[in-house]
Order: C-alpha cells, then sequence, then structure tokens
C-alpha cells in the first residue's frame, strides 16, 4: 500500500509515492519537464494560472502510475506542499477568478511597509511575529485596491495548496500555518488575524475554515478521481507550505533543529518554541507544521536569494559542462581563494541585508594570479559565508543551534561548500537524500498524529553522509571575516 505527495513549485510539480508502513521512496516524477511559464504583466509582478498546476497534477498522477505499474487501489492517503506566501481567489463556484499571484511577485511591498509604519512594531512584533511585508495578507489588499471587479467577487481567498486540495475534495479550507505564512495569524490570541484583515478593509468572512496540517481535510471526489486516477474517497491527510515541509522532510521538528537548502536560493528554518523576537526585517516567523496553540512550534526562516543561482551564473559564463569540474577546480586552490572574495548578491534585494541590493561581485581580481579555480573557489566560499551571516543573524536573535540538516541537493554536495558552512558553525551537517513530494507523501501516512513515531522512522532512512567540522578551524574564520568587511564596507557605501 502506497501514500501519494505533492509539491506544487512555481517551476513544475513534484509527485511521490511511498510505501505506507516503512515510509521508503518507491517513486518520484517532475510534471511538467519543462519549466512552467510565470507571467510578469508589470516589471517585478508574476502570476500563474492555478488551473495550470491543477493539469500538471491530473497529468503526472497518471503518468507516475502507468510507468509503475501502481494499481491505483493501493493508494491509501495524499499529502500536499506548495510554494508559500501565493494569493489564489475563487467565487462561490469555486473557480478560480485571476491568476495567482505567487511568492516572487512585489506588487505589494509598498502596501506592507506602510502597514508597518501604520501599525507599528509594537502591535504587529508580539501578535503576528512578523512585519506585514509583501506577503498574502498585502497581495490582498493590492486586489482590492486595484481590482474591485474582482474582490466583490471573492468567495474565499486561499494559499497554492489549498487551492490543489479544493480541486482534489470541493472543500474549501486552510491551515494555520498557512495563514501564518500570509501574515494572517495572530500568535498571541492564537487565532485568526481579523484586526490584520480590518486594517486592510478586508472582510473577514473570505478567509476559510481552519484544519490542522495532520488531520483527514476532505475525500478525492469522483471527479477528481477521473482527473487523476486516484481512488476515488481516499483523505488529504496532509499539507504545509514548501519550507515548514521541507523542514518535516529533513526530520526538522524539535527546537534547536536548522534545515539547510542550497538550491537556487538558500534558506535557514530554524525550530524553537519561543514568542519574542527582535528581528522581524531580516527573517521571518511562521508556524510549523507541528504548531499548535498549545505548543507554539514557530520556524524562523532566513532566505540568501544569492545562493545557487551565483554558482550557476558562473558555470555558464565559464562554460563548464558540470558542477562535479567546478568543484574539483575550486578544491585545488587554498581556503580564501588566495585574497579574491565573492560577494553572491546578484538575484534581487536580500531581506537578511534590510532588503539593500549590493549585486553580485568579485572583490580583489588579480589578474596575474587568479584563475577559474580561484573564481570557482570564491564563489562556493561567498555562498557558504553567506550561510554563516545568516546564522549569525539568528543566533543573535537568540535562536538555539544543535542540529543541522540539508537536502543532497546541488550545493550541499560539495564537501568544499558543506566543510566550510559546518566548520564556521562548529557543528556537523547530516546530509539527506529526501524531497519535498517525499515528505508530503510520508506525513499522508502519519498514523494517529503521531510525530514522535514519525520522526523515529525518518531518521533511520534517508541519511547519506555527515559533514563534520575542521576542528582546526582558524583559516575559514580568518576568510569569512574578510569576506564579512568587505561585505559591510560594501553596505556602507550604498548608504551614500
Amino acid at each position: 500500500m502506497y501514500t501519494i505527495g505533492y509539491d506544487v513549485g512555481s517551476s513544475s510539480i513534484k509527485i511521490a509515492l511511498v510505501e505506507a508502513k516503512t515510509h521508503k521512496k518507491v517513486a518520484v516524477i517532475t510534471e511538467p519537464q519543462q519549466e512552467m511559464p510565470i507571467h510578469a504583466p508589470q516589471s517585478d509582478w508574476a502570476e500563474q494560472d492555478p488551473n495550470l498546476w491543477w493539469g500538471h497534477v491530473c497529468s503526472g498522477t497518471k503518468r507516475l502510475l502507468k510507468e509503475n505499474n501502481i494499481d491505483p487501489k493501493h493508494i491509501l492517503a495524499v499529502g500536499i506542499s506548495y510554494q508559500m506566501h501565493g494569493l489564489v481567489l475563487v467565487d462561490k463556484n469555486h473557480q478560480s477568478l485571476r491568476n495567482a499571484i505567487i511568492w516572487c511577485d512585489s506588487r505589494a511591498v509598498e502596501i506592507g511597509e506602510n502597514a508597518a509604519v501604520a501599525l507599528g512594531e509594537a502591535k504587529y512584533g508580539p501578535y503576528l511575529f512578523n512585519a506585514p511585508g509583501n506577503f498574502t495578507a498585502s497581495k490582498l489588499k493590492w486586489v482590492k485596491e486595484h481590482e474591485s471587479e474582482v474582490y466583490e467577487k471573492i468567495h474565499h481567498y486561499m494559499l497554492p495548496g489549498d487551492y490543489i486540495a479544493l480541486q482534489l475534495t470541493g472543500e474549501i479550507a486552510t491551515t494555520i500555518n498557512g495563514l501564518s505564512e500570509g501574515i494572517l495569524w495572530d500568535y498571541k490570541e492564537k487565532k485568526v488575524a481579523d484586526w490584520m484583515l480590518a486594517h486592510y478593509g478586508i472582510d473577514s468572512a473570505l478567509t476559510p475554515p481552519v484544519v490542522s496540517n495532520f488531520e483527514d481535510q476532505g475525500k478525492v471526489t469522483e471527479q477528481a478521481s477521473i482527473a487523476t486516477g486516484l481512488p476515488k474517497n481516499i483523505p488529504i491527510r496532509y499539507r504545509a507550505g514548501d519550507q515548514p515541509n521541507n523542514a518535516l522532510s529533513l526530520n526538522i521538528l524539535k527546537p534547536g533543529e536548522v534545515a539547510a537548502t542550497g538550491g537556487t536560493s538558500g534558506v535557514l528554518f530554524a525550530v524553537s518554541e519561543r514568542e519574542t523576537s527582535k528581528e522581524f526585517y531580516r527573517v521571518n516567523h511562521f508556524a510549523h507544521v507541528n504548531y499548535t496553540p498549545a505548543t507554539p512550534t514557530i520556524g524562523t526562516l532566513l532566505c540568501i536569494n544569492g545562493a545557487g543561482i551565483q554558482y550557476s551564473w558562473l558555470r555558464k559564463m565559464s562554460q563548464i559542462s558540470e558542477f562535479s569540474e567546478m568543484n574539483e577546480k575550486a578544491e585545488q586552490v587554498p581556503i580564501g581563494a588566495e585574497g579574491l572574495i565573492n560577494l553572491p548578491f546578484g538575484n534581487g534585494a536580500e531581506r537578511m541585508l534590510y532588503n539593500r541590493t549590493p549585486g553580485a561581485q568579485f572583490c580583489n581580481l588579480n589578474l596575474n594570479r587568479h584563475h577559474q579555480g580561484h573564481l570557482c573557489r570564491a564563489a562556493l566560499e561567498g555562498i557558504a559565508f553567506s550561510f554563516a551571516y545568516g546564522m549569525e543573524i539568528m543566533q543573535e536573535d537568540n535562536l538555539t543551534i544543535n542540529v543541522i540538516r540539508a537536502g543532497n541537493d546541488n550545493l550541499f554536495r560539495s564537501s568544499l561548500f558543506s566543510t566550510t558552512v559546518a566548520s564556521l558553525l562548529g557543528q556537523p551537517i547530516e546530509i539527506f537524500d529526501t524531497t519535498g513530494a517525499i515528505g508530503a507523501a510520508r506525513a499522508a501516512g502519519i498514523e494517529n498524529k503521531n510525530l514522535e513515531l514519525f520522526s523515529a522512522q525518518l531518521a533511520s532512512l534517508d541519511k547519506v553522509a555527515e559533514i563534520q567540522p575542521i576542528a582546526s578551524n582558524e583559516p575559514y574564520v580568518i576568510a569569512y571575516n574578510h569576506w564579512k568587511k568587505t561585505l559591510e564596507t560594501n553596505l556602507n557605501n550604498l548608504k551614500h
């Protein structure tokens, strides 16, 4: 018997099948095999048709079942992970009213900034645990201001994963986890932040009913069964945003545990049970998948936009065919790249730098000394140093770091990168071979909401390596301090 998981991203839908009892991976596919389009009607806008996601869920599910000769009757439950912060609007007939405004859309930045000033940190800090920002609530306010004819037809707003669950079950719902990523959960009152909606002039009746991340959230309808190939009446048992779900996939559920992601962008997701912070602009705080009002498990998220995209850019510019070749060249160069420094911040404003945009750059380039290997090493170190810089921000905000786990993805496949991060943090990094879709499929099979048992089962499944810090880490610290000084000088120059 199996459970199935969906990871609804902006570039593709990943679908995974796992054994229900053992949680072992059976199959994973990506649909479509080319990236889905993102529409940008204006600069800094980003939209997708939510029906495009649903269409690929349907076609991908049928392909997965066919390619792996799976009898649909053996699928027991569904789990859903999804791109965070998106806004989907539906009418009373459950039809989408416009394209979804997705996570990388910046149109509501000013709305969020104005709300922060109007409300004041004394209000949004302890109650929202975040500044309003460019998140789902602010995007909904933008629709009210600029598309009143659409706003008048809204029956409910929702997150991308809520829309897929709606298509599967015919039922509208969201989660505390989802509301928190939209900056619509009141942590102090432990309920929907209706006052935040009121500040934006939004009817609180537009908020969907709230369900737990781990419970039966509706059953697959006959129509959805025909469209996907899934059995009729199996339950949707889990849904969560992609970063909390990624943490669950890596068995990051307890205070002191940190999930690290080294893809196009870099992410640190640190778990705690605190409800105070002095950082509302450089990091975000979201309800984790195991958050309850009685046990407020929080995931503090720090994003580094300029991560893997910097290394990918260098590979293309250098016309090197494989990342492994770049890694080999980098390993031939000493720690610190003989003075060559890379600031990898060329992928838009960096929240951890107070939304400043220093740009990606190589500093101290010596044309007589530095070669391709130096560029590769400096780029890897620049990204690794950015992770260390981000971790400093978290530790200054009194977060405890006991365990770090990362997926076996692009950057963490490089031993140089992983060792640099581990040595600067003084912590081993456990590498796991898993994905968000696998995590969602496994979560759908959790019995009786027993996360302790689930965590124990995961511990023996996916670990492929453990990167140890170098005890004599002084060369790494010296190189990092040079990098940090260069960054801070650059940021100071931006002020003038």
